[in-house]
Formats: C-alpha cells, sequence, structure tokens
C-alpha cells in the first residue's frame, strides 16, 4: 500500500474525527442540556420578583449592608470592580483566585484586623472589628476569602450568626429568619459530599420579602 494512500486515509480519518468530536458532539449535548437542563447550561440564572435577573446561583456577589446576610470576603470583589479604579485589572483579566496568604502570614492578619488599612472595613466584606461591632461572632468564612473567591455560599453557622443584627435592623422576628436560612440552605451533593451551604443572593431576596413585625 502506497505513501499516498495511507496519508489520505489518515487526512480523511483525522476530518471525520474531528467532525464527530469537534462538531457534531458538542452541539448534541448543547441540545441536549437545553431539553434536560435548560436553567443550568444558561447560567442557573436568579431573577427577583419583577422578573429581573440579578445574578447566578454558582457566582457570589457582595453584601456589606446591616440589612442583608453578609457574603464570604473576596480579594477580586467578586470581580465587581469599579472601571474607573480598577488597578489590579480585574476587570480586565476576569481574575477568580484566593490570596494564598498562609494562616502564619502577618499580610493575611493585618487584612483581616485592618492593621494598616483604614479602608479595609469597605472592601473586605468578611473584617473582623466590623462584624464584632456589629455584634456578630465572626466565623472562619465570614472572615477568610474562598479558593476561587466567587463563593456564593456561606455556613448556616455564619448566616445565624447574623440573625440578631438583621432582626433588629429590618424590625422581623429572629424565628423568621432562622426559617428562611433552613430553606436556602443547600444540603452535601448526592448526601455525602461537601457541607451545607446557605446561598446568600437567594436567602437575601428571601429575605427582602418579609414585613417587620416588630
Amino acid at each position: 500500500m502506497s505513501f499516498a494512500r495511507e496519508a489520505s486515509r489518515a487526512v480523511r480519518s483525522t476530518l471525520v474525527l474531528w467532525i464527530i468530536t469537534a462538531i457534531i458532539y458538542p452541539f448534541v449535548m448543547i441540545g441536549f442540556g437545553q431539553i434536560v437542563f435548560p436553567a443550568q447550561v444558561n447560567g442557573s440564572l436568579i431573577k427577583n420578583n419583577q422578573g429581573e435577573i440579578v445574578g447566578s446561583a454558582h457566582v457570589g456577589q457582595p453584601f456589606t449592608s446591616d440589612r442583608y446576610f453578609n457574603s464570604r470576603p473576596s480579594t477580586t470583589n467578586y470581580s465587581t470592580a469599579n472601571p474607573k479604579n480598577d488597578e489590579a485589572l480585574v476587570l480586565k483579566t476576569g481574575i477568580s483566585g484566593a490570596s494564598n496568604l498562609a494562616p502564619s502570614n502577618p499580610a493575611l492578619i493585618e487584612r483581616i484586623i485592618g492593621k494598616d488599612d483604614p479602608d479595609s472595613s469597605k472592601r473586605v466584606i468578611g473584617d473582623f472589628n466590623r462584624l464584632k461591632n456589629e455584634g456578630v461572632q465572626p466565623t472562619a468564612d465570614l472572615v477568610y476569602t474562598s479558593g476561587s473567591s466567587l463563593d456564593p455560599h456561606i455556613t448556616p453557622e455564619a448566616a445565624k450568626a447574623q440573625i440578631a443584627r438583621i432582626a433588629k435592623t429590618r424590625g422581623v422576628q429572629p424565628q423568621q429568619l432562622e426559617t428562611l436560612i433552613n430553606q436556602n440552605t443547600d444540603g452535601r451533593f448526592l448526601g455525602i459530599f461537601g457541607e451545607p451551604g446557605v446561598n446568600i443572593l437567594k436567602l437575601n431576596l428571601a429575605l427582602d420579602t418579609l414585613q417587620p413585625t416588630i
């Protein structure tokens, strides 16, 4: 068998496999996903009561107001950098990730307690001093950033630690807030993997539906 014939067969096989794996298979999976898992395929988008898209269930958002459950701190501020003041080029690079500072690193401690940064309480939502001043017992996930820095969840313990502050600010019953937390807590994957987490965006949207009772 000639070299030319072998080369021609190899080229045809490559083209067929390329068409199958790079064109047919991806489009079939997209169609399958749109039919079976349309919400997930389109980004797990969350809408408010007015039907407006306000975010994704898989991407965290910054919440710092004492009227809301605060989210986990982020080294990238959840990619919501000010376009006019983006020295870290967060918006340009789409960067995601943790600080990679070890627990023994003084820079991490300074970030948490704001030792050398008077504005840290504005930029780091898990600031230790701010939480203490608000009467919230800081938990690890309200102080330390996540691995991706886009974590949409906090632990149920972190959410419950904020109940007293929110109940006082909004004039609602603590029991109502605890019920909302339980309703918006995602369990372990398949019942065994990971830990339960509270989706902050969903929780705060539900929080806005509560009417003052105090």
